[in-house]
């Protein structure tokens, strides 16, 4: 069922250029960490472009003529818990248009070749390419901005063969 807009939802986000991934899973699940590893790798000589912080924890789900944006609630704009330290301040952008959803699951959970490639529902009547990960597998922050960057490339998600 389709929610109204906007909505926050429980999830962080991070964008390349102006398309964004909406991080989601349970508290403590490694949302805040994953984005940050992907804060720290890029660009790189794979994606040329800096990942950034677009929100949290939370996250506000916005429509503008159809399309539907994410950006931080007012109150924790601009910053990123990371355990062991601290709220920390980060440089993030205002807003950028959601392009994935990334789930955070254990290993067992994630196919070697999904087929076809998982939507999910985020709000109102639009899906989204979903990517699951074990937010505590080295390669993880490298998936993510794989398939954002190429998202943001292409339009879509690759083909599994």
């Amino acid at each position: 069922m389709p929610v109204e807009l906007p909505v926050r939802v429980h999830a962080t986000a991070i964008a390349i250029v102006d398309c964004a991934a909406i991080i989601r899973g349970a508290s403590g699940a490694g949302k805040s960490d994953l984005a940050l590893r992907c804060l720290m790798m890029t660009p790189n000589g794979m994606i040329a472009e800096p990942a950034r912080l677009v929100a949290d924890d939370y996250t506000e789900i916005f429509d503008r003529n159809g399309t539907l944006f994410a950006t931080a609630p007012e109150q924790i704009a601009n910053l990123l818990e990371v355990r062991g330290l601290g709220i920390m301040d980060v440089v993030s952008v205002g807003e950028a248009e959601v392009v994935l959803i990334v789930d955070l699951v254990s290993a067992s959970e994630i196919s070697r070749f999904p087929d076809p490639a998982p939507q999910a529902l985020l709000a109102k009547d639009v899906r989204f390419p979903v990517l699951r990960l074990c937010p505590s597998e080295p390669s993880a922050p490298a998936k993510l901005l794989l398939a954002l960057d190429y998202i943001r490339r292409n339009g879509r998600l690759p083909v599994a063969n």
